[in-house]
């Protein structure tokens, strides 16, 4: 439990030398937030219709593989109380969480809280976060491993958790249907539900480390709430910077919605950077096939065409995530990415 940065974080004057990142892999320099990642609102009036908002999203994840959705179902209040929540949480005293730590990440096969990245011990150097995470569907079978304490916990998340998921599906559907696919197209490639709670104390040299290093989601979409700049978005060639926006969502386009598209759509590169003074915890929620189920992802049929040839070969989504996870246990620097194995 020492490891976990906010067990000692506090108070530091100076990087530890194990979390000073080599130069090639740090911030670099000044970041501009980028004003032109779309914002959608996705309720429909007077000047907005269905259609107005398909073609919005459709630009969008064409573009960017990024964008951020106001109007979206989930009540201000209910992410407030998930910003109390998670605040409650990570300051709770360490015999509190005991419990729940461990060294490696193992969200596949229940709750979590670990730090840095997918196992401590085996990294040249760390990542400046502690992260708790969680499977949540089907939720009368997740919640007996989600923590105890708070004592609200379980019943605050799992409500949480059913209006993400009618917000996810939603926005999925106007996804399919910007692609000339049927509503529900993706509902049998995103019956799995889990969430990672990042958690990015103060850092006393933002321009030494790195909450999470640049990487694209294996799942298939991916939403995450935050409080506080921190997310940058890779595009062209350059980093540039997500802004939170008050009870925005952020949403972006993971590996398996780009395949299913038939290279379509373009999931997006994406990492973290730390900050001086503030705490950030960002609110990440996953939507992807079951990695317990022999799921087959292919490209749509309806997309591919004579002037639209098959981009991906169609293969079992749990041993893309096992390639995909020894991908990542590669030695930096990395050549190639993981769908190139999946090319044809």
């Amino acid at each position: 439990m020492a490891l976990l940065v906010s067990s000692w974080s506090n108070g530091v004057q100076s990087v530890p030398k194990d979390y000073v990142m080599p130069p090639e892999r740090r911030p670099g320099d000044f970041v501009s937030v980028c004003n032109d990642i779309p914002v959608i609102d996705l309720q429909e009036n007077a000047n907005t219709d269905r259609s107005d908002i398909i073609q919005q999203i459709h630009k969008a994840c064409q573009e960017f593989g990024f964008f951020q959705v106001i109007n979206h179902g989930v009540s201000e209040k209910m992410m407030e109380d998930m910003r109390v929540l998670y605040h409650e949480f990570f300051n709770m005293p360490i015999d509190d969480k005991l419990g729940l730590f461990s060294e490696t990440s193992s969200v596949a096969s229940g709750c979590s809280l670990y730090t840095s990245g997918l196992n401590y011990h085996k990294e040249d150097v760390h990542y400046w976060k502690d992260t708790l995470s969680h499977p949540c569907h089907p939720l009368e079978e997740r919640t007996p491993s989600w923590p105890e304490k708070p004592t609200r916990y379980r019943e605050e998340v799992g409500r949480y958790a059913i209006e993400v998921r009618k917000m996810g599906f939603k926005i999925l559907d106007l996804i399919a249907e910007g692609l000339g696919l049927n509503k529900g197209h993706f509902n049998g490639v995103s019956q799995a539900q889990a969430m990672a709670i990042n958690h990015y104390p103060p850092c006393p040299d933002p321009s030494l480390a790195m909450g999470i290093g640049g990487h694209t989601d294996p799942n298939l979409i991916t939403f995450l709430q935050q409080d506080q700049y921190g997310l940058q978005m890779h595009k062209d060639g350059k980093w540039l910077g997500v802004e939170p926006i008050p009870n925005a969502f952020v949403v972006n386009i993971g590996y398996q919605l780009e395949i299913i598209s038939n290279g379509k759509l373009k999931s997006a590169e994406h990492r973290g950077v730390t900050n001086l003074t503030a705490t950030r915890t960002s609110i990440v929620t996953f939507f992807g096939p079951n990695p317990n189920l022999p799921v087959i992802v292919e490209p749509a049929k309806k997309l591919v065409t004579s002037t639209s040839p098959q981009m991906f070969k169609a293969y079992q989504y749990n041993n893309f995530i096992a390639d995909y996870l020894a991908y990542l246990r590669k030695p930096l620097p990395r050549s190639g990415t993981p769908l190139d194995p999946y090319r044809l």
